[in-house]
This record gives C-alpha cells, sequence and structure tokens, in this order.
C-alpha cells in the first residue's frame, strides 16, 4: 500500500539525515526524472508524490534547523501535496532566467493555474489550485510557482493506465497555450499515484 500521509515518525533525526544527505538528494533526482513534463517553451510540471514530500520536509528541517516546532507545520504545508489515489498534484512552475523577460511573463501569465488540464483520450480532466493563497497579486502578476491537482474518475484513471489510449498535459490560457503528450515511462511513473 502507498503511504498517502508523512508522519512525524517517518522524519530522520537531522544529524542521520545531514550525513545521508548527498544520497537522498541524488536518489531524488533519478526518480524524479519521470515525474517531470515540460509544456511549451517556460512552463514545467513536477508531479508530486510521497517521497517527494518527504524530501522537502527533510529538506526544510535541515536548512531552518526549526526541529520538532517546526515539523507539524511542514507536514501541515506538503501533506496536503502527496495525491491520495484519485488524483495527481504538479507544482507549476514558470521557469524564465532573465528577471525582466519574466516579471513581463508573469503579468501576461496571470491565472495560468485555472487553465491546466490533463486530456485522456480527449477528454479533459481540469486542474484545479491547491487550497493555498492567492497566487497572483492584486495589480495582476502571477506567482512562477503554482500548486494544482487533477481529480480522477475510476474510468479515467483505467484510461490512463493504457498505453494506447492518448494522454496530453495542457494549458489553456490565452498568452500560454501548449500541450505535450505524457510519455509512456512517466505515465507508468504517475500510474503509481493512482488506485486502480
Amino acid at each position: 500500500m502507498m503511504k498517502r500521509k508523512i508522519i512525524p515518525a517517518d522524519i530522520l533525526a537531522y544529524e542521520k539525515y545531514a550525513a545521508e544527505r548527498a544520497q537522498f538528494r541524488k536518489n531524488a533526482v533519478a526518480a524524479k526524472k519521470n515525474r517531470r513534463i515540460e509544456v511549451g517553451p517556460f512552463v514545467t510540471f513536477y508531479f508530486e508524490n510521497y517521497d517527494t514530500m518527504w524530501l522537502q520536509v527533510q529538506e526544510m528541517l535541515h536548512i531552518e534547523k526549526g526541529g520538532e516546532a517546526q515539523l507539524s507545520d511542514e507536514l501541515e504545508a506538503y501533506n496536503p501535496l502527496i495525491p491520495q489515489g484519485d488524483e495527481l498534484i504538479a507544482t507549476l512552475m514558470i521557469e524564465i532566467d532573465d528577471p525582466k523577460r519574466r516579471d513581463r511573463e508573469l503579468y501576461r501569465l496571470a491565472g495560468i493555474e485555472e487553465t491546466t488540464y490533463i486530456a485522456v483520450n480527449q477528454e479533459r480532466i481540469p486542474g484545479v489550485p491547491t487550497e493555498y493563497d492567492e497566487r497572483t497579486t492584486p495589480d495582476g502578476k502571477t506567482s512562477s510557482v503554482h500548486w494544482v491537482r487533477f481529480k480522477f474518475i475510476p474510468e479515467q484513471i483505467e484510461k490512463l493506465k493504457m498505453p494506447s489510449v492518448e494522454a496530453v498535459l495542457g494549458l489553456a490560457h490565452p498568452a500560454y497555450s501548449h500541450m505535450a503528450v505524457i510519455m509512456p515511462d512517466v505515465r507508468a511513473e504517475l500510474a503509481k499515484d493512482l488506485a486502480s
């Protein structure tokens, strides 16, 4: 059974994690390879799971050194980003190195998190922004990081697991309408997040 929640007992002591941190991070790079999809010229989706969120919590504790006092806040922040068997959850990142161009594009892309979808056999499953704070400023500038949840019904899960059925990840924003085929290796990895 796949773990769907990080509990305090899952967390390594600071010293143990520090000693093994390089190896954990190296393993994560390999594991995340098939959890990453580029859509268009500068948007990348990173699909989260228990392992990616566990590493994120460990990293936050390692960097901020808040110990047990910090742990409950981190679990509260990151546990909701672990898929619960009928969904995929992705971090959407707008990745533009040039600060001036990035600033300009973030104004053009207000509301982009509302336009994500996964299409399975041309049936669209809309992405819904997670329950985090508003990610667009009052003057219309969006954040470069969003979290999006794709909820599936059992029939859609079965279709996603069938290699013969086309699956596409897309954005339908007026200023950024792009899509990418979800490749077989990525589909196989993401299928692990979905219960049959």
